[in-house]
């Protein structure tokens, strides 16, 4: 099948799903705490209490959506009085963000989250159902590896189906264990992959492209499935 490269992707309706991360908020039932597990504001408030004053802990979002959750959280921060401490940052590629109050604790980028480059590391990263949707997911775990702190935790959703080798057969297990291998960890009934601490990952694949057709996934929205190869010389 013809693959789409990221440039061609960006401008699949599929990929600009307006109903991903629209309407979730920061906790209740449809919610960032529920998908998660944990709410980050409570995570990141706890942090702001104990680290030195002259830090500032930062939570980044990536795939946000319209960025509501992290509109709540913004405005929980200021009303604990730990605003002055603490950036909440959210990257999507639609700029379809919904008001947000301007203030220096809380930033929304709309850019493609495979070109986009921080300009610094983060205590806590998340993306709540965003891989799903983007082409070289490998490479995004890889890079969102280096963007934390030493000891900064990333969390987000991850079907291993919706990684494929180029003959199509998905990833699987060989991949889990990669993924375990360079630091991960991944939990196969919640599709939840995880890291705790800062690291520069190399996995052993080369990216060969998406494709947008894949259908509906187990969320039953249509997701992206990313085509892989692994890198010669290791092993099969």
């Amino acid at each position: 099948m013809p693959l789409l490269d990221d440039d061609a992707l960006a401008g699949s309706a599929v990929v600009a799903n307006s109903a991903m991360n629209r309407e979730r908020g920061l906790d209740g039932v449809n919610s960032y705490e529920r998908e998660l597990g944990f709410n980050p504001v409570e995570v990141i408030t706890a942090l702001a209490r104990v680290t030195g004053a002259p830090d500032t802990v930062a939570w980044l979002d990536l795939c946000c959506g319209s960025g509501r959750a992290l509109v709540e959280a913004a405005r929980r921060i200021d009303a604990q009085g730990v605003a002055g401490r603490v950036l909440v940052e959210g990257v999507d590629l639609v700029d379809a963000f919904v008001p947000a109050p301007g203030v220096p604790w809380l930033r929304l980028t709309a850019a493609p989250v495979l070109a986009w480059v921080p300009q610094r590391r983060y205590d806590l990263i998340t993306s709540v159902h965003g891989l799903h949707y983007v082409g070289d997911k490998l490479g995004l775990l890889t890079r969102a590896a280096s963007w934390l702190t030493g000891g900064g935790r990333f969390v987000a959703d991850l079907d291993l189906a919706e990684v494929r080798l180029a003959d199509g057969t998905p990833a699987g297990r060989r991949l889990a264990a990669d993924l375990r291998d360079a630091g991960f960890s991944y939990d196969g009934r919640r599709r939840r992959i995880g890291r705790d601490d800062r690291g520069d990952v190399d996995l052993p694949y080369e990216y060969l492209g998406a494709d947008d057709s894949a259908g509906p996934n187990y969320t039953g929205q249509e997701a992206v499935h990313s085509y892989y190869r692994r890198r010669k010389g290791t092993p099969a």
